[in-house]
């Protein structure tokens, strides 16, 4: 006990000494001393374990606290703080905190500076501890910052701040300061500590100290201002001590902050920190939503402001893992809610635009959770964000849209419709959830929407791309349960019409049928009976729908188009082959059954009722069931599917043996099957229907499928035709249509033989064909086409007669045969009408095919020879009819030797047709004679063959064969070029349809040989008949055969064959006629080189002239190969013949593949495609040698090799990895800008044909390719970039050469620029920094290269078109401003940091310097104000310098560069010193006071505006330097400096009465200027001087008096000028007011002076305001008496103004009042001040009633002569005005004078009648005011009396009458 008792006195002793001591000290200095020894550890006692200890503490604080008041103590703040960090007693804690808050701010900045590192030491633990005191902490961290020197960013101090603060160690003190400046950034003050948004209660209490008020009030100590210190704390995150993962938050709540000084170091810093951080990671996107959203709770905290929601939404759009939230279901919801003032983000939160661009990047958001979200993710949320969008589109009205917001119905549209769109695109991600259910109620209403909707053709674009997007949703799915729902709701919106209101009281104000079309096409397989009947309705809409249905429609009809919207899977290339489902073919008999079927529009049981419902569709759908047919019957060999399938497909039918019977015996089971024989049945009837049916648009369609069903189709099928339907193509025979008229024709033919024929029908059409047929000689136009129907008719009937067995009787028939034949034959002889003789060839060909017309048949007058020469000049016109009537006719003739023979007539005559030079001819006559020497047996007559069980024997004529063969042959060796085309064409065609006999086996050698010969041939007819005629000798050869042709092939194709350029002879075309003129023709064959040759002395020209057209022969040789099947004799080869053992082919085939020549280039695909089966794997295995080849050749002789080597190695190096290739990159970079180089040298030297710039095209072309991997190298890693910027050192100095962006050529200029912008856009900063300051010098200075070159002739001829030349400028400005260059440059400033900005200061100088053109000047200014703003961390060393050189540009002539570098130095001034600032200022002062041109002025105000608009700190910081010359400039007299000058002034003065805060400094410069010698400045400040007084009110004290009177005195005096009445007004003004200078007598004579001085003027305008002026002035005091002085003044004006002549009322030639107006204004004034100088106080009776009589007779003789309403009521307002002194002057006896004068003045008042009613109202009110005047005068109070007595029964105004009625009051004792 006594030990306890000891150590506690011990305490207290210690405690009392130091009491002691501090007591005894008598000055503050010792106790300052003292508390820096004593008082941490004195405080440590109140940890003592006694009482009494603690309470001795405590008391011997208080003392210490009434001690220590003095500011000038300082106290160990340092010693108290480290106190608090070692020690976690809460009593001490306190009492350090309680010093430390005291002591801080008494401390010098080195010594508070210092205290940082400890401070922030384990805030972070302090925090866990105690949240109270870590608070005030945070404060006192915050009040440092104020006062702390951050270094440079990026210097060496900058980043070792990071481990002086400790945060290397420290890194969650580090996270724990960003967490709460990114809180302070977003907290406002707020007393009651609610919570803010993005910051609960409980924060924002910590940030206000526990809801201390006066925390953020800077007028109380300790107070802080809140964005003070925010920039502060935000400049201090962006410093080195921190890194950018911890400054990110902070640095994005900046850049959200309305407030500009912290959203531009926010942006600054939010740039380089994002790329820190992971947008994957948990804990970021968990922070991030709970901004966006809050935290919930009473005490949570708020969603994010608007701006900061809008940057959280960005970041969360680049997030994957953020789509995996399902709070995306709240944001969404929330955000689309919030304009209705729903949820927790209510309408005060985000209101206008901002509200607008969060909605916006809402669905933005929707869009990257659609596409980004995993499938399980998106299935989770999807149905609910639907279900907000569409919920979001109702609340608007639906589908009548309601502005539920006046003036923003666009706004509402637009958001409605990316609603819209992002529900396709979530339907889309989602399909299973919201799709694939079986009512399709979100497809439903999206349709209904499209129908219905009434936002417009915007929004109605939005659903239709919804539905586009929910396309890519339904086209994967197969299910069965939706096949049924979909088809009913894609039939219901076929049919849906505009206009019509549907049972859900919807109104249809749209078409949907496009829309349904598209989901036909895509979402029901091709085999869907009703997407294809949805097709054909879509067809047959007509032309009033959008071309694009009926384009749809039609490729839902063809499996080509199918699968290109349907892309089939990997392997399936041909239909019916396909293991997917969804491109099988219909079934035939049900999609027939839905077509012509009952129930449908087109049954075919229904009686014909002409015109068919839906005629346009008809002929396609007969089509397409044929279609469907056929493959049905070709299910194994059908033809691969590719664009021009439908015609490959009928030239199989008509030419394909095999694949004729194919259809034949499909067609013979079809009838075996009662279910199929009905199918085809009504088929055949529909088309027929659709042939017959009156006014069908499809009829030739119909009836040429109806055709080549019938000549495949058993005769039982075709039957019914025959009996029912034979009369009704009567009227398709004779139509006006060709094709109809032939297809009907023969199809009458077909069924006029059947056996079931009606035959009084078959008669009566026979009859009556003959009866049309014999008027041929009369008959013109449509006679001429019913008489061509009716020969063909008849010949395709009697020609088909003896196949078959018929009942008519044989010698009947023989007669009318006969007929038929003479007829045209007659025709054929007589007849010139083309379409006649078409009829009689087509007649001959047709009854010669089938033995009918032979010679033997002939009868005189007619004969063989005959026939043959008729048929033979007809041919020779290039009738082809008539040439394959020479073949037919020749199938007849016997085989015999003899030249006389018919046979030998007509191949005879077929060989002279060689001349004709249409190929089409030679085709036919090839025909012909394979007709001729093969009859039956010829491939050329399979699909004459159109009969069930046709037989037509043909007699062999293998000895005319061979005889026609080898003179084929022997004439392949001609050199005339008709005869070359010819026989190449007839030799083809001997091939292609006598190949199969004996004959031509035996000499398919020779055809070999002969076809070779061809492929050297110049014309590249030759060579493609060449190319075809090898590849069907090899199709029938041996294999012997075959490797021989491809050896010589390929010989020819390397160039190290002979064989392929033939012989030469004297007619050897080698050139084309003008190829190489001679001045009097041209070189064309070898006779004429041999010629010039020895004119010239010279025989080496032969050689050289031979070699060029060897050269040229060489190529257009490669041109035939590959082409009509030789590709298939390599494919072939390639596997087990000669190229399989030869690969050198590869590398010239793959550069051939590239060829300037067309049919080059496609012959070598198709060569490439045939030969190469795996490209992919071909190239990899000779990527090498075909590299290797490409770069030797690349710069060779010939144009045609490196255009071809450039175009290959752009494909080569895109379709292969970087590492293949990676070896050749620097050889390929420098051979193509030799190639570029080589080319552009070309153009220079004026070598300008196409050709050359081909090459240059294809050279630009593949550096576009480089430049493409070079920036995918840029974006890719380490080592990549690497490479890529090593490449850079020589591609940028390319692109900004004169061979890149100053090219003279546009398409390289274009090239670079695009190029340069790609590399400057994908580099990383450390990669493009060290070319950055070059780089942005000359992009500067490039600007202006880019520009139109007529541009500035335009702009100096400007008013020509119309226009000003600032109108051309402004434009040019806009395009400078959106230009992509200047993108570029920004771009390039990113990479900046301090050294690479030492680095710029030098180019960029220059670029502003030495710039010329507009472009280039003002990006140079523009890149001023992107380093002020943007970069100005590392800018503002550079700022003053900088400031100097823009302040010299501002002076440049043209007033758009002038402005802009004016807008320059006010960015500028943001960072500049004070010092240059102030300069600056001067330099505006000098070029408005001193310059001599008004433009200077202008620029003067337009730096000065800068400066206030973007450094409004900076200016108002130096206010009192700058405002006082704004205020007096703002006076200027020139309109648009005045107006720049203004509106400074209002930007930066808060009221009128600011200007008495710069009075003295306003005047002082305004009195320098009113001795200018310039009349412009000296009016400037006379104005800035009377403002001044007007500004400041009434109450103009002594000391303000003192500096305005000097001035104001100085402003008056002198002569008059324009607007010197508004000084005079100030002047006046001032005289009202009480101070000194006005009660000195002195200086009040001397304004008495200068007001009658200036009233005496003579200038007319400014005399009546001097006039009103003196009216105030005579009024200012009791004491004034001026009515003498007055009338000497106005008297001579009064008498002058009524005493001169009347003047016309002229307009003032300045724009001011009219001479009248003015007139009326001089005497309203005089008078008034006239009768207003009178005062009675201070005059006598006699003095008075002088003045007064005096003035009365003036003011009689104005009533009387000038009835101005202006005028009058100015001298009523006036003698109320005396009335009323009158009655306030002492009373004195009335004279009968005065009565009499007084008389006189009441009169004046009632002589009013006439005037106005405000006039008699205020005549009124004086009377009211002259009535007690009368109460001692009863003269004067009778007169009053009668005068409104007579008057107010004659007033018809109630207000006049009441005026009257209160003057009648007025009068005493009334």
């Amino acid at each position: 006990m006594a030990t306890t008792s000891n150590v506690e006195a011990k305490e207290l002793d210690l405690v009392n000494k130091v009491e002691l001591r501090i007591a005894l000290t008598d000055s503050d200095s010792k106790l300052q001393s003292l508390l820096h020894t004593y008082l941490p550890p004195l405080l440590l006692k109140l940890a003592s374990d006694y009482t009494s200890v603690r309470n001795k503490v405590i008391s011997i604080c208080q003392h210490v606290n009434t001690r220590i008041q003095p500011p000038k103590i300082k106290l160990p703040v340092a010693g108290l703080l480290k106190q608090y960090k070692e020690n976690t007693n809460a009593i001490i804690r306190y009492y350090d905190l309680l010093y430390i808050q005291q002591g801080l701010q008494r401390l010098p900045v080195s010594d508070r500076t210092a205290l940082l590192p400890t401070l922030v030491h384990g805030i972070n633990k302090n925090f866990q501890e105690s949240a109270r005191n870590t608070a005030t902490l945070f404060n006192l961290l915050l009040k440092l910052l104020h006062s702390l020197p951050l270094p440079l960013r990026g210097s060496t101090d900058d980043l070792n701040l990071r481990q002086q603060l400790g945060f290397e160690d420290g890194i969650e003190d580090a996270r724990f300061i960003t967490l709460w400046i990114g809180k302070l950034i977003l907290f406002a003050p707020n007393p009651s500590s609610k919570p803010l948004p993005g910051l609960d209660a409980e924060e924002c209490s910590f940030l206000q100290l526990y809801d201390r008020k006066d925390t953020w009030q800077p007028g109380v100590a300790g107070g802080m201002n809140l964005v003070d210190t925010k920039v502060v704390a935000v400049k201090f995150v962006a410093s080195g001590a921190f890194t950018d993962t911890e400054r990110f938050f902070p640095a994005l709540f900046a850049s959200s902050d309305p407030n500009s000084r912290l959203a531009d170091v926010g942006d600054d810093m939010t740039k380089r920190a994002i790329t820190a951080v992971s947008l994957e990671d948990k804990d970021t996107l968990d922070r991030i939503f709970g901004l966006y959203l809050g935290t919930r709770g009473n005490n949570g905290s708020l969603p994010a402001p608007a701006p900061l929601q809008i940057k959280l939404l960005t970041l969360l759009c680049k997030s994957k893992r953020a789509t995996s939230y399902t709070e995306n279901i709240r944001i969404v919801k929330e955000g689309l809610t919030s304009f209705q003032g729903e949820g927790v983000l209510s309408s005060k939160a985000a209101k206008g635009l901002e509200a607008s661009k969060l909605r916006t990047q809402i669905f933005a958001y929707t869009n990257w959770l659609a596409r980004v979200s995993e499938t399980a993710d998106i299935g989770v949320i999807a149905p609910n964000l639907v279900s907000q969008l569409r919920d979001f589109i109702e609340s608007q009205g639906w589908p009548i849209m309601i502005d539920q917001i006046p003036g923003q119905g666009n706004h509402e549209a637009s958001l409605r419709g990316l609603a819209y769109e992002s529900i396709g695109v979530l339907a889309k991600a989602s399909p299973t959830t919201l799709l694939l259910d079986e009512d399709l109620d979100l497809l439903r209403w999206l349709f209904n929407s499209l129908a219905a909707d009434s936002a417009g053709r915007d929004v109605s674009l939005s659903i239709e791309q919804a539905l586009s997007s929910v396309l890519g949703g339904f086209s994967g799915d197969s299910s069965s349960r939706l096949k049924l729902p979909l088809e009913d709701l894609l039939l219901y919106n076929m049919q849906r019409q505009p206009g019509n209101t549907e049972d859900s009281d919807i109104k249809v104000i749209r078409s949907t049928r496009f829309a349904a079309v598209r989901f036909a096409n895509r979402c029901l397989p091709f085999s869907n009976i009703k997407a294809r009947w949805i097709n054909i309705l879509a067809i047959g809409s007509g032309v009033s729908e959008r071309k694009e249905m009926l384009e749809e429609g039609s490729k839902g009809l063809d499996p080509y188009w199918y699968r290109m919207l349907n892309p089939d899977k990997p392997g399936a290339t041909q239909l019916g082959r396909s293991s997917d489902l969804k491109h099988q073919w219909p079934v035939l008999a049900e999609l027939i059954d839905q077509f012509f079927g009952e129930g449908s529009v087109w049954n075919t049981e229904r009686a014909r009722e002409p015109p068919l419902p839906m005629v346009d569709a008809y002929g396609p759908a007969i089509l397409f069931c044929r279609n469907v047919l056929i493959s049905e019957a070709l299910s194994s060999k059908m033809s691969t599917i590719d664009g021009g399938w439908d015609q490959q497909l009928d030239t199989t039918i008509k030419n394909d043996e095999h694949v004729r019977v194919k259809i034949r015996d499909h067609l013979y089971a079809m009838i075996a099957r009662s279910t199929t024989r009905k199918a085809l049945e009504t088929l055949l009837m529909a088309a027929f229907k659709g042939v017959t049916a009156s006014g069908s648009k499809s009829a030739a369609l119909c009836c040429e499928s109806l055709l080549q069903l019938c000549s495949l189709s058993p005769e039982s099928s075709i039957a019914r035709l025959a009996q029912e339907g034979l009369a009704s193509l009567k009227e398709c025979i004779y139509s006006n249509d060709r094709s109809l008229r032939d297809s009907s024709s023969h199809l009458f033919g077909i069924l006029g033989s059947h056996y079931d024929c009606n035959q009084a029908e078959l008669l009566q059409m026979i009859d009556g064909f003959d009866m049309q047929s014999r008027g041929w000689k009369d008959a013109v136009g449509s006679d001429c086409f019913r008489v061509h129907g009716a020969i063909l008719a008849t010949a395709y009937f009697w020609s088909r007669r003896d196949v078959r067995v018929h009942t008519l009787a044989m010698q009947e028939n023989e007669a009318k045969v006969k007929v038929a034949v003479d007829r045209s034959l007659e025709i054929l002889n007589v007849s010139n009408d083309k379409t006649l003789l078409d009829a009689a060839t087509n007649s001959i060909i047709e009854l010669s095919l089938f033995g009918i017309l032979s010679p033997k048949s002939l009868a005189a007058p007619y004969s063989a020879s005959g026939v043959v020469k008729k048929l033979s000049e007809i041919a020779a016109k290039g009738n082809e009819s008539a040439v394959k009537a020479l073949g037919s006719f020749a199938m007849q003739c016997d085989e015999e030797v003899t030249d006389e023979a018919v046979l030998h007539q007509i191949l005879d005559a077929l060989f002279k047709l060689h001349e004709v030079r249409d190929p089409s001819m030679h085709f036919a006559i090839g025909e012909a004679l394979s007709c001729a020497l093969a009859g039956w047996q010829s491939k050329a007559l399979i699909a004459a063959a159109d009969m069930e069980g046709q037989n037509c024997p043909s007699s062999s004529r293998s000895v005319s064969l061979s005889w026609i063969l080898e003179r084929v042959i022997e004439n392949c060796k001609s050199t005339k070029p008709t005869l070359r085309q010819a026989v190449a064409i007839w030799l083809l065609c001997l091939v292609q349809f006598c190949g199969h006999l004996p004959p031509l086996q035996e000499r398919l050698r020779d055809c070999q040989v002969a076809f070779k010969g061809f492929l050297a041939d110049r014309e590249s007819l030759n060579q493609e008949t060449a190319s075809r005629g090898l590849s069907l000798v090899y199709e029938k050869g041996d294999r012997s055969l075959k490797d021989d042709l491809v050896r010589d092939l390929v010989g020819s194709f390397t160039g190290s064959s002979a064989n392929m350029a033939g012989r030469v002879s004297d007619e050897t075309q080698l050139f084309e006629p003008g190829a190489l003129p001679t001045g009097d023709g041209s070189i064309t064959t070898y006779k004429d080189i041999m010629s010039l040759a020895a004119e010239v002395g010279n025989p080496s020209l032969v050689y050289q002239f031979m070699s060029l057209a060897a050269n040229n022969a060489i190529w257009t040789s490669r041109a035939a190969l590959g082409r009509f099947g030789l590709s298939n004799i390599f494919s072939d080869s390639s596997v087990d013949g000669y190229l399989a053992q030869n690969p050198k082919l590869y590398p010239a085939l793959f550069r051939y593949r590239f060829d300037p020549n067309t049919n080059v280039r496609n012959s070598m695909n198709d060569i490439w495609t045939a030969l190469v089966h795996e490209p992919t794997a071909t190239i990899d295995q000779h990527f090498d040698s075909i590299m290797s080849d490409l770069l030797k050749n690349i710069l060779g002789k010939e144009w045609r090799t490196r255009q071809a080597c450039c175009a290959a190695i752009a494909d080569l190096v895109q379709s292969r990895p970087a590492a293949k290739y990676q070896k050749y990159v620097g050889e390929i970079w420098t051979l193509t800008f030799k190639a570029i180089r080589l080319h552009e040298q070309l153009i220079v030297g004026k070598v300008c044909d196409d050709i050359k710039e081909s090459v240059r095209t294809a050279a630009m072309a593949l550096a576009r390719v480089l430049v493409g991997i070079l920036t995918r190298g840029l974006e890719a890693g380490d080592s990549s970039s690497q490479s890529a910027g090593a490449m850079l050192k020589n591609v940028l100095p390319f692109l900004l050469s004169p061979s890149g962006l100053e090219s003279p050529a546009e398409d390289v200029k274009a090239f670079s620029l695009a190029a340069l912008l790609q590399i400057i856009k994908k580099s990383s900063k450390d990669i493009l920094r060290p070319f950055v300051p070059d780089l942005v010098g000359r992009l500067i200075l490039l600007l202006s290269s880019l520009e139109p070159e007529g541009i500035e002739y335009i702009r100096l001829r400007a008013e020509q078109y119309g226009l000003t030349g600032q109108q051309i400028d402004d434009a040019r400005l806009s395009g400078v401003r959106g230009s992509p260059m200047l993108e570029a440059i920004e771009r390039c400033l990113e990479f900046l940091d301090e050294a690479s900005m030492q680095e710029l200061r030098r180019p960029l100088e220059n670029a502003i310097t030495t710039g010329l053109g507009l472009p280039s000047r003002v990006g140079g200014s523009r890149v001023l104000v992107s380093l002020s703003t943007r970069h100005n961390y590392i800018f503002r060393p550079h700022a003053n310098h900088f400031l100097r050189l823009a302040r010299k540009q501002v002076l440049d002539r043209n007033e758009t560069i002038s402005a802009s570098y004016s807008a320059a130095c006010g960015y500028l001034t943001r960072l500049a010193s004070d010092e240059e600032i102030l300069k600056l200022v001067e330099h505006c002062r000098k070029l408005y006071f001193e310059s001599e041109e008004e433009r200077h002025r202008v620029v003067a105000g337009e730096i000065v505006l800068a400066m206030s608009k973007y450094a409004t700190d900076r200016f108002n910081s130096l206010a009192a330097d700058i405002l006082p010359f704004v205020f007096i400039a703002k006076h200027d007299s020139h309109e648009q400096a005045k107006t720049l000058f203004q509106d400074t002034w209002n930007e930066t003065v808060g009221g009128s009465r600011a200007v008495l805060l710069y009075m003295q400094e306003i005047f002082q410069l305004a009195l320098k200027y009113l001795d200018s010698p310039r009349w412009s400045l000296k009016h400037t400040a006379a104005f800035a001087i009377a403002e001044a007084i007007n500004a400041t009110g009434d109450g103009i004290n002594d000391s303000i008096a003192q500096i305005i009177w000097p001035g104001l005195q100085k402003a008056v005096d002198g002569k008059t000028w324009e607007g010197k009445e508004r000084v005079l007004q100030a002047f006046v003004k001032f005289a009202r007011t009480d101070n000194a200078v006005t009660k000195d007598e002195q200086t009040w004579a001397q304004i008495q002076k200068i007001m009658l001085r200036e009233s005496k003027r003579k200038n007319v305008t400014y005399r009546p305001h001097a006039l009103a002026c003196l009216t105030t002035y005579v009024e200012l005091g009791e004491s004034m008496d001026l009515a003498t002085e007055v009338y000497e003044i106005t008297a001579p004006i009064i008498e002058d103004l009524l005493g001169g002549p009347d003047e016309m009322d002229l307009d003032s030639r300045s724009g001011g009042p009219s001479s009248k107006t003015v007139t009326e204004d001089t005497l309203a004034n005089a008078q008034a001040a006239l009768l207003r100088s009178i005062n009675p106080r201070n005059q006598t009776n006699e003095d008075l009633c002088s003045n007064m009589s005096r003035a009365l007779a003036l003011t009689v003789r104005t009533l009387s002569e000038n009835g101005s309403r202006k005028v009058h009521e100015a001298i009523i307002e006036a003698e109320k005005s005396l009335f009323q002194k009158m009655q306030r002057a002492p009373q004195q006896s009335s004279s009968e004078r005065l009565v009499t004068v007084l008389n006189g003045y009441l009169k004046t008042l009632f002589e009013t009648k006439d005037a106005v009613e405000q006039t008699r109202i205020k005549a009124a009110e004086a009377a009211a005011a002259f009535a007690p005047l009368t109460g001692t005068h009863e003269r004067l109070r009778a007169a009053l009396m009668d005068a409104i007595g007579s008057t107010r029964p004659q007033e018809r105004s109630v207000p006049v009458q009441e005026a009257l009625e209160r003057a009648r009051r007025a009068i005493p004792d009334a």
